[in-house]
């Protein structure tokens, strides 16, 4: 199961990874929403700001490879 440790990516550190850890990163982070929504339904977290951690974490990474491919573009 996911650990209820809170670990917060910030856009610095995004920026610092490898271009090719993005997605596998993007999809990790999709799975653990994914498994904590679930676990919502089922059962009462323990900490229901894991969610919107998550979800701001998706934001980032997102953002930073949006702004990586705009700046390729130019």
């Amino acid at each position: 199961m996911l650990s209820d440790k809170v670990v917060w990516m910030k856009a610095s550190e995004i920026r610092e990874m490898r271009p090719d850890e993005w997605q596998g990163e993007l999809e990790s982070l999709e799975k653990q929403l994914f498994d904590l929504r679930t676990r919502a339904v089922t059962e009462k977290l323990e900490n229901t700001h894991m969610l919107r951690n998550i979800k701001r974490d998706i934001a980032r990474l997102k953002t930073v490879i949006r702004e990586s491919r705009l700046k390729g573009q130019k």
